[in-house]
């Protein structure tokens, strides 16, 4: 699951550091970029936090798993990057009030109980002018023929040996756009996010079978995740602050 997920992180990094250098306006990779504060809501493994982290941001990740956290704590500290990573749930974050110019949050909304709670705490922890990055499932046809069928019920094709998705769990576009809106997020954007490979089912046999043996990135790479015209299964886009 974790090489799945993680395929997925530098299609949808590329597409936030776009977002961010047009709507920030500042070069994320030069010798004067000030730090800014970032939280992860759902931060996982630390996948996302640490490509953050990577370009100078101060990094604060919060997750339910402890597991998950002390994970992603101990791959910081091999890999040298200060990141803190607090336990926590998105309904009630624990940070303080507008602290961040950045929140984040990505493979998470399609599982959250109460999503207007988890707005609510994005948009009271973003300072005024904040950006607020996303990624989820749409619920469609499609998203039920490929999120749910193909990768966690049917035999052949399966990469979940436990369904961690519910249809009835995914988001409309136009769903989390009144919500962040009733929050003072205004949307900016929203995108297609999928794979641009050929054909990339035939390389969830990668994931399937023999996957310790590929790297997230060679399997990123082989899919080429990233920004799509289609949002029939999964997107990603922005919001700001008022």
């Amino acid at each position: 699951m974790n090489l799945l997920h993680g395929s997925m992180t530098p299609g949808r990094f590329a597409y936030f550091q776009k977002i961010l250098g047009e709507r920030v306006g500042r070069d994320f990779t030069g010798p004067d970029f000030t730090p800014l504060r970032a939280l992860d809501i759902g931060s996982g493994g630390g996948f996302l936090a640490e490509q953050f982290a990577r370009i100078g941001f101060q990094v604060v990740g919060v997750d339910p798993s402890p597991v998950s956290v002390d994970a992603a704590r101990r791959h910081a500290a091999a890999s040298a990057l200060e990141i803190e990573y607090r336990i926590g749930v998105g309904e009630r974050l624990p940070v303080p009030d507008a602290t961040f110019d950045v929140a984040y949050c990505c493979d998470v909304l399609e599982h959250v109980s109460d999503l207007d709670a988890v707005i609510a705490e994005t948009a009271r922890v973003l300072e005024p002018g904040g950006l607020y990055l996303f990624d989820t499932i749409n619920r469609t046809r499609t998203s039920k023929l490929i999120a749910i069928k193909i990768l966690q019920e049917w035999r052949l094709t399966r990469v979940f040996d436990t369904p961690i998705h519910e249809w009835s769990m995914f988001i409309t576009p136009a769903e989390l756009v009144r919500v962040t809106e009733r929050h003072g997020l205004s949307v900016g954007e929203i995108v297609g996010l999928g794979p641009r490979a050929k054909n990339p089912l035939r390389l969830l046999d990668f994931v399937r079978v023999g996957g310790s043996s590929l790297s997230y990135g060679e399997l990123s790479r082989r899919l080429d995740f990233g920004q799509i015209r289609s949002t029939a299964n999964s997107y990603m886009g922005y919001a700001v602050k008022r």
